[in-house]
C-alpha cells in the first residue's frame, strides 16, 4: 500500500458514509501559512546558513460519527519553499486517521488506522526540533494498519473473538527496513463461568517481514483464569507454550505465563500490573492515572517486544497531540470525541500539534524495548501546564538478522526525555506559551552520545472568526561528538479554516 494511497482510501470511507450509511459527517478544511527565519537552516557548527523558509499547508479534518462508521481523519499537505536555496523545495504529508466500521450488527467489524509524519533514523545522528531543517537524519515515514474481527458466542459456554491484522510500516528512501506485519488471534472467554471466576483460552500467530533481514515469526496458545474479588479489582493469570524464531535461526518452543490485576479504587484512580515470562525472558507492564478535577497524573512502565519500526506498544509519546490524547483519555474515552477535543483544545491554545515532545529512531529487525513515562497535566481555568518524563533501553533480539540500524552496532541505545509546556489565556482571544525539553541519548560508547536542548516562546491569538496566527521563538542547542550546533529561529503562522 502507497503513502498516497491512504487518503483517497479515507476519503472514500467517508463518501462511503454519506452515501450508504446516513452518518452525521463533519467536514472542516484549512490552510495555514508559515514563514520562519533561522540562523542555522543546515543544522551544523561549520559555516552555519541563514535561510527564510515559507511552508503552505492545505488540510482537512474529517468526523463521521454514525450508528455504523465511526472514524477521524486528519490529513495536510505541506509545500515547503527554501528562499535561498539552500535546499530544493520538497512537499511533506502528515495524517493521523483512525476508525472502525461495523458491517453486521454487532458481529463483524472492521478497525483502521494511518499515521504520517517525520522521525529521526538514527539515535545517534543530528536530532532536530523543526520539520522544515535541512537534516539527512530525518524522514518521512508512515505506519497503515487494517484489522477486520468478529465477535459471537458459543451459546452459554463463551464469547468469541477472532481477529486478523495487518499492519505496513515504510520510510522515504532506505534509510532503514520497511516492514509488513499479520496479526492473527481467536479468544474464547466467560468472566463468570463459575460466578466470580472465570477462563480465557487463546491462540495467536504472528508474522512479521522486514524488507532488509529475516522474517520472524511467533506463536501462542494461552490458558488462563480470572477471578474477580470485588466489583473495583479483578485478577488473572494464564499459563502455555510459545513457538518462536526471535533469537534463533529456527523456531524454539517455551513455556509462557503471565499474572497480574486490574484495580480501580475510584472513578478517578486505576491501576493495571501484569508480570509474565516468553520465550525471550521476563516481560511486565504497569499503568497508573489518578485524575482531579484539574489535574491528569500517569505512570507507565513497560517491557516487551517491538516488531515495528515506531510501533507505540507502551503509548510511545512523539509529539504534543500525542501527548495530550493519553492525558484525555479518562476523561474522553471515545476515541473520536477525544481527538476533536485534543484537536480544538491545543488549537485554542495555539499549541502546535505536530512539535515534537520525545524522538524515537528506526529499526530494522525485532527489539527488545523498556520503556517508562511519567506525565503531568494541570488544566487550569487560564493557564495549562504539562510535564513529561520518559525514559528507554532498547536492544537487538534478532540477533541473527543481517539487517542494519542503531541497535546492530550497539548493544544498547538509552533515551532520557524531559518536556515542559506552560500556556497561559491572556484574553479568550490570546495566549502566550513555554516550552522547554532536552533529550539525552547514549550507546555504549562515549562517541555515540548526544544531548539535545530546546527553548521555545510562542504567542497566539484569534484574529477572526476562524483565523488564528501565532509567533514562535525558539532556541537550540545540540552537544554531539560529531555534529554539535545551535539554532536561533522566529516562526510566524496564519492560519484559517473554512
Amino acid at each position: 500500500m502507497t503513502r498516497s494511497a491512504i487518503p483517497s482510501i479515507g476519503l472514500a470511507l467517508v463518501c462511503t458514509a454519506v452515501t450508504s450509511l446516513a452518518q452525521t459527517v463533519t467536514v472542516v478544511p484549512r490552510v495555514s501559512v508559515t514563514e520562519t527565519l533561522t540562523d542555522n537552516i543546515n543544522l551544523t557548527n561549520v559555516a552555519p546558513r541563514s535561510e527564510q523558509t515559507t511552508e503552505i499547508a492545505p488540510g482537512v479534518r474529517v468526523t463521521v460519527n454514525g450508528a455504523r462508521l465511526k472514524t477521524y481523519f486528519d490529513y495536510s499537505l505541506s509545500h515547503i519553499a527554501y528562499a535561498q536555496n539552500t535546499s530544493a523545495d520538497r512537499n511533506q504529508n502528515t495524517l493521523n486517521t483512525f476508525g472502525t466500521l461495523e458491517a453486521v450488527d454487532g458481529r463483524v467489524f472492521l478497525d483502521f488506522s494511518g499515521n504520517i509524519s517525520r522521525q529521526a533514523i538514527s539515535a545517534f545522528g543530528t536530532q532536530s526540533q523543526s520539520n522544515t531543517a535541512v537534516n539527512a537524519n530525518q524522514t518521512e515515514t508512515s505506519t497503515y494498519r487494517v484489522s477486520p474481527y468478529v465477535r459471537g458466542r458459543l451459546g452459554n459456554l463463551a464469547n468469541v473473538d477472532a481477529r486478523i491484522s495487518r499492519s505496513v510500516s515504510a520510510s522515504d528512501g532506505n534509510a532503514a527496513s520497511n516492514s509488513a506485519t499479520t496479526d492473527t488471534v481467536v479468544k474464547l472467554a466467560n468472566a463468570e463461568a463459575f460466578r466470580s471466576l472465570g477462563w480465557t483460552a487463546q491462540v495467536s500467530r504472528q508474522r512479521v517481514d522486514f524488507s532488509s533481514g529475516r522474517p520472524t515469526e511467533s506463536d501462542q496458545l494461552n490458558l488462563g483464569l480470572t477471578y474477580t474479588l470485588t466489583p473495583q479489582l479483578n485478577l488473572f493469570a494464564d499459563a502455555g507454550r510459545e513457538s518462536s524464531n526471535y533469537t534463533s535461526a529456527g523456531k524454539q518452543s517455551f513455556s509462557t505465563s503471565t499474572f497480574g490485576l486490574n484495580w480501580r479504587p475510584s472513578e478517578r484512580t486505576t491501576l493495571a500490573a501484569s508480570r509474565g515470562n516468553r520465550s525471550f525472558g521476563s516481560n511486565h507492564s504497569i499503568s497508573v492515572e489518578h485524575r482531579t478535577a484539574r489535574t491528569i497524573w500517569k505512570f507507565s512502565d513497560g517491557k516487551d517486544v517491538l516488531t515495528a519500526p515506531g510501533q507505540n506498544d507502551f503509548g510511545v509519546i512523539g509529539n504534543v497531540y500525542d501527548l495530550f490524547d493519553r492525558q484525555f483519555a479518562s476523561t474522553a474515552p471515545d476515541p473520536l470525541t477525544r481527538a476533536t477535543l485534543v484537536d480544538q483544545f491545543l488549537r485554542n491554545n495555539g499549541i502546535d500539534p505536530n512539535a515534537p515532545v520525545l524522538g524515537n529512531f528506526l529499526t530494522s529487525a525485532v527489539t527488545l524495548q523498556r520503556r517508562q513515562d511519567l506525565s503531568f497535566a494541570l488544566l487550569g481555568v487560564r493557564d495549562t501546564v504539562t510535564f513529561l518524563f520518559s525514559r528507554s533501553s532498547s536492544n537487538r533480539l534478532d540477533t541473527v538478522s543481517s539487517s542494519i540500524d542503531n541497535l546492530s552496532n550497539a548493544n544498547t541505545v538509552t533515551q532520557h526525555g524531559l518536556s515542559v509546556n506552560y500556556n497561559h489565556r491572556l484574553t479568550p482571544d490570546h495566549s502566550l506559551g513555554m516550552q522547554w525539553s532536552q533529550q539525552k541519548t547514549s550507546g555504549d560508547v562515549a562517541a555515540q552520545d548526544n544531548t539535545l536542548k530546546s527553548l521555545g516562546l510562542n504567542w497566539s491569538a484569534k484574529v477572526g472568526r476562524r483565523t488564528s496566527a501565532s509567533l514562535d521563538l525558539r532556541r537550540v542547542v545540540a552537544d554531539s561528538p560529531t555534529n554539535p550546533y545551535s539554532e536561533n529561529a522566529l516562526t510566524g503562522r496564519l492560519s484559517a479554516q473554512f
